[in-house]
């Protein structure tokens, strides 16, 4: 006799059954959805808390101003000694822009260095001794620490619900990063494009989706608070073919030259007389930097007041052609004013400045093309300095397009940011942000090199199998030396760098 069929467990739909057990229904995926998303709404809202912040902070500036042309020698220097001096500590990891922070700890999973970088302390601090230094007139811009600090509120919310894999970690920094640029300048193409080009340096497939909609969520969160605007405005400005692509070649070389001796002078190598600057602000950091705000205060003096702050404002009346705007000098003053507030050491970016100097600078070119649009030829050398001082051609290229709301410009805009980052690897080859983040990573793997050394040997003192047949004088001191040296290798040394 037969054996009966024994009845089915499956279910009676075996395609229902399917989709119902494909990962996109996984809970552990809808909770990292959900997070990611929340993660998107508390960095947009965060953004245009800084952006508005930012603002006041310098209109404040600009009240001090008003009461004498004098006030900044005085008062920038000792706000500038003040910031160095409270950031040599715990809050070291405010100082610069925060881009090659983030960039850092994507490189190294490490979970107390990713602590000690992305902290929600250091995310405070970022934005308050940011506006504090907008206040006396820093020229810094807030993207590069919107960036940071966006990273550190996603790095928080993913280990605060248990995405404490070091592979998930990067991810939420990773689309932190990304988010947070594309707030900063209302620019949710350029997030996704500067999270590829200039954090990660890759493209992630799987994760691909996650990222475009945290961007694209935050993205709509700042457009339903802030409404549909352009950084700039709209910028009605086209080239035509011919005789004016002369523009092309001139703000690609000049900006890209201009734009990677920038970078160059921020990262004070370890030659010549840049490693003598360098060697001074590690000794005397916070006289240092009173001297730097001494020389921003000069140069704002014999400016009339033209380069303080973010360049904003000189910048969107350069583009639009303003009635107003500022002189043929401001384009090097600005620059030159960016490079002493770098080397303050204190917290800031460098997004918004280098908009303003490529602004400056081609109004200039411009100056030399008379048949050629004046607004064609400003995009093209904001958009090529900033190439060559980030090293990110595709990422300056977005960001110009999408901050002039410009379509016709995309092909000589993009031709200007590559002729201009070949141009800057001249003074620069490795990208300015990858530079500095490559000095974190050294840094870091030296002091983890020196802690192991440290142990080994206090575990060779200790550890001595022959202890009990050799009379050994206590080795208390020695210990305690090698205690001090692995707490000093805990303290970060890195000099992180204002954007």
């Amino acid at each position: 006799m037969s054996d009966s069929p024994k009845p089915s467990s499956k279910s009676s739909n075996p395609r229902l059954q399917a989709l119902l057990g494909h990962e996109f229904f996984a809970p552990h995926h809808w909770k990292r959805r959900l997070v990611l998303w929340c993660g998107a709404v508390l960095v947009a809202l965060a953004a245009i808390l800084f952006a508005k912040a930012s603002v006041w902070s310098y209109q404040l500036f600009l009240k001090i101003l008003s009461h004498g042309f004098w006030i900044p020698l005085i008062l920038t220097p000792i706000v500038f000694g003040l910031l160095a001096w409270a950031t040599e500590g715990k809050l070291r990891a405010t100082r610069g822009s925060g881009i090659p922070q983030v960039i850092g700890t994507l490189h190294i999973e490490d979970e107390s260095f990713r602590a000690r970088m992305l902290s929600l302390p250091i995310a405070a601090g970022k934005m308050l001794l940011t506006l504090i230094a907008l206040a006396v007139g820093a020229s810094i811009g807030r993207e590069g620490p919107t960036v940071h600090v966006s990273a550190g509120l996603f790095h928080w919310l993913g280990r605060r619900f248990g995405f404490t894999d070091p592979k998930a970690a990067s991810r939420f920094i990773l689309a932190g990063g990304a988010a947070g640029i594309a707030a900063a300048f209302n620019t949710p193409l350029a997030g996704v494009v500067f999270a590829i080009e200039e954090l990660a340096g890759t493209f992630e497939h799987r994760f691909s989706g996650l990222l475009l909609t945290a961007v694209i969520i935050g993205g709509v969160v700042s457009l339903g608070i802030m409404g549909n605007y352009s950084y700039f405005g709209e910028v009605n400005a086209s080239l035509p073919f011919g005789r004016a692509w002369l523009a092309v070649l001139l703000t690609g070389v000049i900006g890209g030259l201009l734009g990677g001796l920038f970078a160059r002078l921020i990262l004070l190598s370890q030659h010549g007389a840049l490693a003598q600057i360098g060697r001074l602000r590690a000794r005397w950091p916070v006289f240092f930097a009173v001297g730097c705000g001494l020389a921003l205060a000069v140069i704002g003096v014999c400016t009339h007041n033209s380069v303080y702050g973010t360049g904003y404002d000189q910048a969107r009346a350069i583009v639009q052609g303003a009635a107003t705007m500022p002189e043929q000098s401001f384009g090097i003053a600005k620059l030159l004013a960016n490079v002493v507030s770098y080397w303050a050491g204190i917290p800031g970016g460098i997004f918004s400045p280098a908009l303003a100097v490529g602004a400056g600078l081609g109004q200039n070119i411009a100056h030399f093309l008379p048949d050629t649009p004046a607004a064609a030829v400003v995009l093209l050398g904001m958009s090529a300095y900033l190439a060559g001082v980030t090293g990110a051609p595709l990422t300056s290229a977005v960001i110009a397009m999408e901050l002039s709301d410009n379509q016709d410009m995309v092909i000589p805009i993009m031709a200007a940011c590559l002729l201009a980052r070949a141009a800057a690897s001249l003074f620069c080859p490795t990208p300015v942000y990858r530079d500095f983040a490559e000095r974190m990573v050294q840094d870091f793997e030296r002091q983890q090199a020196s802690q192991r050394q440290s142990q080994d040997v206090v575990y060779e003192l200790t550890e001595d199998p022959f202890d009990e047949q050799i009379d050994t004088p206590p080795i208390t001191g020695r210990t305690t030396a090698f205690t001090e040296s692995a707490a000093e290798a805990d303290r970060p040394t890195t000099q992180t760098p204002p954007d």
